[in-house]
């Protein structure tokens, strides 16, 4: 167990250092490793390996296929999102994608029995990223620091946003109970390691939570799984000027609460599995996420394994999370003699409403909805398997309208696709 636990403190290293900019249900992944992401992010109720089991429903460490042994997950995804925007104002329209790049994001989970004794006690260890979303305008028509010229007044840019990121890592020890046959309960500890840079350079900080989680088992064939993920706050110190006053702001973002539920069924003598997880996200009461107004999500999912083999798995998903990222069509972003006409507070600084809106839709289009997945897993021997999974996140846009900072109509676009690989060994001993 010891060797496992520095495992996860290596990779959480590495994860720290790796660029990142993703998003899927709002700027969360759908799920961590290939079998639960092949499966649209499932695992509420039934996770199928150490690394989801942690990061899903920790309770679910009792019920795993490796129990009552030890398995330990290694997981890698490369990501690659698309991202476009748009802006059409009196003076014509300014598009450009932003700079596309595959991002590799790895994971490990392991988990262990607790003891020598009855085999009732399980004690898990996950480092993963989660959350990660961003932009990369630079050197791009929508990059233009003087677009407005106001003369005497100063220059200003066309849009703000046109460069952000933001990572957050996760190290998750775990520990369960299975009291009897048909019940566990678990609990995993959240260390969150967040970076965020608006271009001013990064502004790391560190967030703490929980997450309980409990699975009944009603047949041999039938399972019910509920886990709440508690708020996680990270402070970013000094990461943008918002108000314009020429010294940097702090920004806190807290990674929301959530509550999820699923039940999965097992038929065909154990052939095949189907579950279904819904999850709420309160990204409404989230510190920075209120402040740029998004809104709840529910997000709903479901997955299916299929072995027509006792070595081979065949798994399919569907994930749906509607875009929770407010339109605000309407607004006015026009200058007056002496300010902006209109201004939004984000966290006791005030912000000109059309670099907010700039902000809030070219900086952070965390709005696709729709993803398919599938993979396939081969269990090689007894001890050692091999899983793959692909992900596909269909394209959205976003579009709102207003006035600029001349008080002419303006209009604001992002679209955002995506597409991962996922890949990744399981290793039981």
């Amino acid at each position: 167990m010891k060797k496992a636990i520095c495992i996860a403190v290596f990779v959480l290293v590495g994860l720290s250092i790796s660029p990142a900019v993703w998003a899927t249900n709002g700027d969360n992944l759908i799920g961590v490793g290939p079998v639960a992401r092949a499966m649209g992010g499932v695992g509420i109720a039934k996770p199928l390996d150490a690394i989801s089991a942690v990061f899903a429903n920790p309770a679910a460490m009792c019920f795993g296929d490796y129990c009552p042994a030890s398995e330990l997950n290694f997981a890698g995804t490369l990501f690659a999102p698309k991202t476009e925007a748009k802006i059409t104002n009196a003076f014509g329209t300014f598009s450009a994608e932003a700079k596309e790049n595959v991002y590799a994001i790895p994971a490990i989970g392991v988990s262990v029995p607790i003891g020598e004794g009855p085999k009732n006690w399980r004690f898990g260890l996950s480092a993963y990223g989660v959350t990660g979303l961003g932009v990369d305008y630079k050197d791009t028509v929508v990059d233009n620091q003087s677009f407005y010229d106001f003369g005497p007044f100063g220059q200003f840019p066309l849009a703000s946003g046109e460069f952000t990121s933001l990572q957050i890592m996760k190290f998750a020890p775990a520990v369960a109970f299975q009291p009897n046959s048909k019940m566990s309960f678990g609990l995993a500890v959240h260390i969150d390691y967040g970076i965020l840079d608006l271009r001013s350079g990064n502004a790391s900080g560190y967030g703490f939570g929980i997450q309980p989680g409990f699975i009944y088992n009603f047949t041999d064939q039938l399972s019910f799984g509920l886990t709440y993920v508690s708020p996680q706050e990270v402070d970013h110190e000094k990461v943008a000027d918002f108000d314009g006053d020429g010294r940097l702001d702090d920004l806190t973002l807290e990674s929301p609460q959530q509550l999820g539920l699923g039940l999965a069924y097992d038929f065909l003598g154990g052939q095949a599995l189907i579950e279904g997880n819904v999850k709420w996200i309160n990204w409404s009461n989230a510190k920075g996420y209120d402040d740029f107004d998004w809104k709840d999500q529910w997000v709903y999912a479901i997955g299916a394994q299929y072995q027509p083999t006792e070595r081979l798995s065949i798994r399919v998903g569907y994930n749906y999370g509607k875009n929770p990222v407010e339109e605000h069509s309407g607004f006015n972003g026009a200058l007056g003699p002496t300010g902006p006409l209109s201004v939004n507070n984000v966290q006791g600084k005030t912000v000109p409403s059309y670099y907010y809106e700039t902000f809030r839709i070219i900086g952070f289009p965390a709005i696709v909805e729709h993803h398919i997945t599938f993979g396939i897993g081969y269990q090689f021997t007894e001890t050692f398997s091999l899983n793959l999974g692909f992900m596909h996140a269909f394209e959205k846009t976003i579009e709102e309208s207003g006035t600029d900072l001349t008080g002419q109509p303006v209009k604001l676009e992002s679209t955002l696709t995506e597409n991962a690989i996922d890949f990744g060994f399981t290793w039981r001993f």
